[in-house]
C-alpha cells in the first residue's frame, strides 16, 4: 500500500524559508519519478515541481521556479521541497506523491500546512 507522509509547513512571513519533507513508502521509490502539488481550498490540486527517479533531472512550476528546489535522497525514500522567497500566494496544502507532473497513485497524505503571511 503507497504511503506518503509530508511534514514541515508552518506559517512564515513573506520572503521567507521552509523546507518540506515526504516519507513515501509501500512502493519502489528510487525508481519512481515523484512529485510536490499543493492546494487551497476550493481550487483544483496544482502541480509544483517533479524530479526523475534515477537522475537529477527535474521540472519545476513557472510560478515557483528559482524560488523552490525539489531532491530526494533515494537511500531514505524521502523527497524534499526547498522553498525560498515565498509568497501570499504560496499558502496551501503541499503534498507529495509519484509521477511525473502529476500524481500517480491514488493514495494521498494528509499533506502539509504552509502559510505566507505576515
Amino acid at each position: 500500500q503507497e504511503q506518503f507522509v509530508e511534514s514541515g509547513g508552518g506559517l512564515v512571513q513573506p520572503g521567507g524559508s521552509l523546507t518540506l519533507s515526504c516519507a513515501a513508502s509501500g512502493f519502489a521509490v528510487p525508481y519512481y519519478d515523484m512529485s510536490w502539488l499543493r492546494q487551497v481550498p476550493g481550487k483544483e490540486r496544482e502541480w509544483v515541481a517533479s524530479i526523475a527517479g534515477r537522475e537529477t533531472r527535474t521540472l519545476y512550476a513557472d510560478s515557483v521556479k528559482g524560488r523552490f528546489t525539489i531532491s530526494r535522497d533515494n537511500t531514505k525514500n524521502m523527497v524534499y521541497l526547498q522553498m525560498t522567497d515565498l509568497k501570499p500566494e504560496d499558502t496551501a496544502v503541499y503534498f507529495c506523491n509519484a509521477g511525473w507532473r502529476s500524481g500517480a497513485f491514488s493514495a494521498w497524505g494528509q499533506g502539509t500546512q504552509v502559510t505566507v503571511s505576515s
